[in-house]
């Protein structure tokens, strides 16, 4: 890291380091274990979905790179863990795909560079300190680092991202000039926090694990519908099976008999035109 980006926050437990312990990874701290146990005692499906959400990550990429997409852009791509979007996309195209990664939280940004330094091709994977509110500026630095054509297409991810804005942020307004920046036959990859409406109990235990967030964590939570959700991908066309939860999406196993216990909805979009 320079001197020019923040120091980590180790006085409250951060959404990237939970969702690290919650996968089995041990880059996180005895807060964020702590937080994160107190959390599946509100819901046990939590772990349920994370790990869901990263099965949901690793498919979405592999059908971007059978699609002949090779470039990439993850934000919000927190710390370092098995299946990173380069891996799978190398496991798809040898060779091919450039990624650049993207995280405001300094130990996820730091973890991620060494990674990258130790595991990955510095000519094709970059990780960079930034912040999703940044907009237009964020998207000047990933096209500054030299990597991605943006004549070519790209796909974006925001995956587990989104339901840590809420709606007084207007994160759908950085999403946007995101999305015009696209050019077309590029992807946009979101998964997000949601409930079944019919699931009343469920309902008040999501509720009450987003108030632990907003309140205990440096991060605050916010469910959203299906309908807000599906606003996000703004005039992208939503690829079969459209805006389901996470084991639905092109399952490469068994989708559970219970797939809304995932507790997180995705989607993959094109851009037409």
């Amino acid at each position: 890291m320079t001197g020019t980006e923040p120091s980590p926050d180790l006085e409250r437990p951060s959404a990237g380091r939970v969702y690290d312990y919650l996968l089995g990874g041990t880059n996180n701290y005895a807060i964020d274990r702590e937080f994160a146990e107190r959390q599946l005692q509100l819901m046990p499906d939590i772990r349920t979905g994370a790990l869901a959400n990263r099965a949901f990550l690793g498919r979405a990429v592999r059908y971007a790179t059978e699609q002949g997409i090779r470039q990439f852009v993850d934000i919000g791509s927190g710390l370092p863990t098995q299946g990173n979007v380069h891996e799978v996309a190398d496991e798809v195209a040898p060779g091919e795909s450039k990624v650049i990664y993207v995280d405001n939280e300094p130990i996820a940004h730091a973890h991620a560079r060494i990674l990258l330094e130790e595991s990955a091709d510095p000519d094709r994977h970059h990780a960079i300190h930034g912040d999703f509110f940044d907009g237009p500026q964020l998207w000047k630095r990933v096209l500054a680092e030299g990597l991605l054509d943006p004549q070519q297409p790209i796909c974006l991810l925001a995956v587990a991202l989104l339901h840590f804005m809420t709606p007084d942020q207007h994160p759908e307004t950085p999403l946007a000039h995101f999305r015009d920046q696209l050019p077309p036959g590029s992807l946009l990859v979101i998964s997000h926090g949601s409930v079944d409406p019919a699931d009343e109990a469920g309902m008040a235990a999501m509720q009450r694990v987003s108030r632990n967030y907003s309140t205990q964590s440096t991060n605050r939570g916010q469910l959203r519908t299906r309908e807000e959700i599906a606003e996000f991908f703004g005039d992208f066309e939503l690829v079969e099976p459209g805006l389901v939860w996470l084991p639905q999406w092109r399952p490469d196993s068994a989708v559970p008999e219970r797939p809304e216990h995932s507790r997180l909805l995705c989607g993959v979009g094109r851009k037409v035109r």
